[in-house]
């Protein structure tokens, strides 16, 4: 599922009955397609991790629930999708709403991030302020301090190709986008 207006989506827990996590799951999937809601509710997961086990001398990878009771729904947070997931059939709340009416608060990044990683889903990308043919320092790493032009970004890899002076030439180098910071002029 992926709706055409992204801002403001974030990541919110959804308190379900134990054991009814793929029930709700399938609710709220069904009631997303029948709404219309694409551009308000994107993903539903129920974070699993997969053991593996030795019975009887074989092998068998049995798949987990991590935090039962627990869906994960990234959504943006509007009155009509807020309505739709607290009344789905199987639904007891969101964690981190005080109640009487107040919506949830999302899931900070560094508390979601590693979670889906682990479950080998793509977490969002790196947010920079600089672009191609921007001026930018190197904050860390072994070109700490040298300042460049930034030739190209590759948001998959989370890095960017920069000119950078190095013992009087002009190299481009492939540079991590957390070790750079725009400059400005």
């Amino acid at each position: 599922m992926s709706g055409m207006n992204d801002e403001g989506r974030r990541w919110y827990v959804v308190n379900t009955y134990s054991g009814h996590e793929n029930k709700v799951k399938e609710n709220l999937e069904k009631r997303v397609e029948s709404m219309g809601l694409q551009d308000c509710l994107f993903n539903i997961v129920i974070p699993e991790h997969v053991e593996t086990e030795i019975k009887d001398g074989k092998k068998i990878n049995k798949t987990k629930n991590m935090f039962p009771g627990y869906v994960l729904v990234e959504m943006i947070m509007t009155d009509e999708a807020w309505y739709i997931v607290r009344n789905t059939s199987g639904v007891t709340g969101f964690i981190g709403s005080s109640g009487g009416g107040a919506k949830p608060f999302p899931l900070p990044k560094e508390e979601i991030d590693p979670i889906l990683k682990s479950m080998g889903i793509k977490t969002s990308q790196l947010e920079v302020d600089f672009g191609v043919g921007d001026e930018v320092k190197v904050i860390s790493g072994p070109f700490a301090g040298k300042q460049g032009k930034v030739e190209s970004i590759d948001h998959e890899k989370e890095v960017a190709s920069v000119f950078i002076d190095f013992l009087g030439n002009e190299n481009l180098m492939e540079i991590g986008l957390v070790q750079l910071e725009k400059v400005e002029l």
